[in-house]
């Protein structure tokens, strides 16, 4: 019987997806249902049908899995954020390590060696920031969270990731909010003042900075705000207007304002001492960061003698916590702000050792390349759509011993492996870190290393590509392939490369534009010549 909405068939849950989502079987059909646990056997009542799977929800619970656990926070299922907290920490570690095994081995085609989850101390109260939208409904003012793949905001005022202060202060907006009636940003028409409250806390100095979000360029009464967050939190430190008028879903403004107190909070991680503003890049999970370093330090391996290159360095944090043991290091940030902090952070802790250079992480490579740069170590902490090749290939261009790679996305990661790969670096270790335990997302630390060439391999030749010239050496035509389907999303063939090859005159054989009868085969699709042509510039081929 064919499967349709609103369905409501009997389902065992056998495995669970990396966002929190349990998978069963129905003649054949994968089912994903939110919020259920390996072993879980319910009534699902289905939302949506595909192909070859189908969403659903949780109908009734015929029979809980020894894994499953009540939530404590009464709003999870319509937050979303914390997609794990029906079930047990070990089967939730459990997940995510599956996870990005599976990432390595289906999307990167390596296998290293995995070494255990680093466990997250605690899966409460561990973040150190928090940006709440507010909005009103009914005359009622909300605070909390967006609701998944929607701009609706779910009343949470006190989160169980975030520190207990934040709900007093969150309370004392909503108390001045209705004092002074401030209007709320409506992002549908572009009107209203107030649009986020933004806390940063430092997680061991406890300093907090309250930052209020607007859509104009001050708030009424903005001594009386002041007052009324003072009284109710002593740690406060820091009090700031961020002005943001722009029509746009992102957060934060460029524009700044300090209504009290210091411009910046402080906080101590690996035993130095970091100046956070609000646009500052800093770890959320305070102590998580620190194991995190700690198994990148060890992966380094440094013993004082070694250049450091850290590419996506931030405010410098990772570098920083390396300083001691390095004999130089070298920082690489595109954005300015973050570049600005990471020198003060080094002036802040002594550090003579280390400078930072503003730029794209590609381009400010082949600058540090011209220069003579020669770093034994990089450091690659990028966005999570992880490096782009042109990044991946000035890395190993540089020829360094070891590349230790920090992502946040298990999937990006595995890839950019793949491309390592090619260029001679292999995934040696991996090791997954919970830096934000009950949500869907791991962070990994990989350490890559140039292959052997000490040992040799036997491979078989074919004879027709004896003939190599000397552009064709730059580049197999299994690189050329998986870059274009990585870039591109696009599979071409060896004969639709030897064509575009044969146009830039690489290659000279006819052979390619015949078929094994001799009649003329097609031409290669402008599409796909395209992006090979790309290729073959990317791999200097041309």
């Amino acid at each position: 019987m064919e499967l349709k909405k609103n369905d409501r068939i009997p389902l065992k849950i056998e495995s669970c997806s990396s966002n929190g989502s349990g998978v069963g079987k129905h003649n054949g059909m994968a089912i994903f249902v939110p919020a259920t646990a390996v072993g879980d056997e319910i009534t699902a009542h289905i939302l949506k049908v595909k192909k070859n799977y189908a969403f659903a929800k949780v109908d009734e619970i015929l029979s809980p899995s020894a894994d499953r656990i009540t939530p404590e926070c009464p709003v999870y299922l319509k937050c979303g954020g914390c997609v794990f907290s029906h079930m047990t920490y070990d089967s939730e570690k459990e997940i995510k390590s599956a996870h990005v095994k599976e990432c390595f081995r289906r999307i990167g085609g390596v296998e290293p060696e995995f070494e255990p989850i680093i466990s997250g101390e605690t899966d409460k109260r561990y973040r150190n920031k928090a940006q709440y939208p507010i909005a009103e409904d009914n005359g009622e003012i909300k605070t909390g969270f967006y609701s998944p793949h929607s701009h609706r905001v779910i009343h949470c005022p006190d989160c169980l990731l975030q520190p207990e202060e934040f709900r007093g202060i969150l309370g004392v907006f909503s108390d001045y909010i209705k004092e002074n009636k401030v209007s709320i940003y409506d992002e549908t028409v572009h009107k209203g003042l107030l649009r986020h409250v933004y806390i940063r806390k430092g997680t061991a100095s406890g300093e907090i900075m309250v930052c209020a979000v607007i859509n104009g360029k001050k708030l009424p009464n903005e001594g009386k705000l002041v007052d009324a967050l003072l009284k109710k939190d002593e740690n406060i430190k820091s009090i700031i207007i961020n002005v943001n008028t722009k029509d746009t879903n992102v957060i934060l403004g460029e524009k700044c304002r300090t209504l009290w107190g210091s411009d910046y909070i402080t906080d101590i991680l690996c035993g130095l001492k970091f100046r956070i503003s609000p646009l500052s890049f800093y770890q959320v999970n305070r102590n998580q960061a620190e194991k995190l370093y700690a198994k990148a330090a060890e992966y380094a391996g440094l013993t004082g003698n070694e250049t450091v290159m850290d590419l996506y360095c931030g405010a410098g944090t990772i570098g920083l916590s390396m300083a001691d043991k390095a004999r130089e290091i070298i920082g690489v940030e595109i954005v300015p702000e973050a570049i600005e902090d990471a020198k003060i952070n080094a002036e802040l802790n002594g550090i003579k050792n280390a400078r930072f250079i503003c730029g794209d992480a590609a381009q400010a490579a082949e600058m540090l390349k011209k220069e003579g740069a020669k770093p034994d170590v990089i450091i690659l902490d990028p966005p999570r759509k992880g490096c782009s090749p042109e990044m991946v290939r000035s890395a190993t261009e540089f020829n360094p011993e070891k590349i230790v790679y920090v992502s946040c996305d298990p999937a990006t990661l595995a890839r950019d492996c793949g491309l390592f790969k090619e260029l001679g670096y292999t995934a040696v270790k991996a090791t997954p870190v919970d830096m934000f335990p009950r949500t869907g997302h791991v962070e990994t630390v990989c350490l890559l290393s140039k292959l052997n060439t000490k040992h040799h391999i036997e491979i078989d030749l074919d004879m027709d590509e004896l003939d190599l010239t000397a552009a064709e050496s730059k580049a197999t035509y299994d690189e050329i392939k998986k870059f274009v389907l990585n870039k591109f999303g696009l599979k071409v063939s060896s004969l639709n490369i030897a064509q575009v090859k044969a146009k830039h005159s690489i290659i000279e054989r006819e052979c390619y534009n015949k078929g094994k009868d001799g009649h003329r085969v097609p031409n290669c699709p402008k599409e796909k010549e395209n992006a090979i042509t790309d290729a073959l510039k990317y791999f200097k081929m041309i």
